[in-house]
């Protein structure tokens, strides 16, 4: 799979240093939206804890919970890849991802895919053999 190396807006909203945001910047890539207005969003969504670990937040962190919310509030719908007990079917590979913009789950990570690129600060494909748990795509 192809890479560019993409913060989804993130510089030119003014933020620096390392930050745990990679739900914001795949949702920012992936839907076309500012950064800082998926920021604030995100920030905005119900405060629930999440197994004692605190709440999302932008900057250090998205739950898998507050991203359903958020992207379920924009119209986008949830394709489970795997389930409980069925092992890896699809992988971060673009035969076999769907053509458009979606967003990937993998374990503890977030990334937009663009028409089989993958759109990241870092290439989280490990060789076309990662994981997709699922992703969201528009409609």
């Amino acid at each position: 799979m192809k890479y560019i190396n993409d913060d989804g807006g993130r510089s030119a909203a003014g933020k620096k240093g390392v930050a745990g945001d990679c739900a914001v910047r795949a949702i920012a890539i992936a839907t076309g939206t500012d950064y800082q207005k998926v920021y604030d969003a995100i920030n905005l969504m119900p405060k629930t804890k999440y197994k004692n670990k605190g709440t999302s937040n932008s900057r250090t962190g998205v739950y898998r919970s507050t991203v359903n919310l958020y992207m379920e509030s924009i119209g986008w719908h949830w394709v489970p890849t795997m389930s409980i007990g069925s092992g890896c079917k699809v992988h971060m590979r673009e035969d076999e991802l769907p053509k458009g913009n979606i967003i990937v789950r993998l374990s503890r990570h977030f990334a937009a895919v663009v028409d089989g690129i993958l759109h990241d600060t870092h290439d989280c494909t490990r060789d076309g053999t990662r994981c997709v748990y699922g992703y969201w795509m528009k409609g």
